[in-house]
């Protein structure tokens, strides 16, 4: 595996590759009704204005799909994610791009497995964190 990452290639401080989103409206169109949250503010700009908002705004739980994204594509297919946990602190807007990066807080063996704890985020354009997050994953060693 070419693309997989390995407990040995990282350090504390390393940042995780980031990963940059361009949701549309149909994308989140698609994902109210995955997701079953057909809130109107995430798909009704008339209904977001109305309420106070910019316009309509990307569902929380779709930011959460996208730092679950970051972590999972960076650690490969030997890599788990163990845990996340994500704070909504600011609205991102469709057709806006959304960053999301990361870096790694601490590593760690514990009971064999190979530990790394880690700040994930996600940013909008002007460098503002909307959803941080912390998570923990494990990688494979060489």
């Amino acid at each position: 595996m070419s693309n997989q990452l390995y407990f040995e290639d990282i350090e504390e401080g390393t940042e995780i590759t980031p990963l940059i989103k361009h949701p549309t409206p149909m994308q989140l169109v698609k994902f109210a009704g995955a997701s079953e949250d057909f809130n109107p503010i995430h798909y009704d700009k008339d209904k977001a204005l109305a309420d106070g908002l910019p316009g309509t705004i990307v569902h929380g739980r779709l930011k959460n799909a996208f730092l679950i994204q970051l972590l999972t594509d960076w650690i490969g297919d030997e890599g788990m994610l163990k845990k996340i946990a994500i704070q909504h602190r600011g609205m991102d807007l469709p057709e806006h791009p959304i960053a999301c990066k990361g870096t790694v807080v601490k590593k760690y063996v514990q009971i064999g497995e190979n530990f790394v704890d880690c700040e994930v985020w996600t940013e909008n354009e002007k460098g503002e964190k909307t959803a941080p997050a912390t998570a923990t994953v494990t990688l494979p060693s060489r």
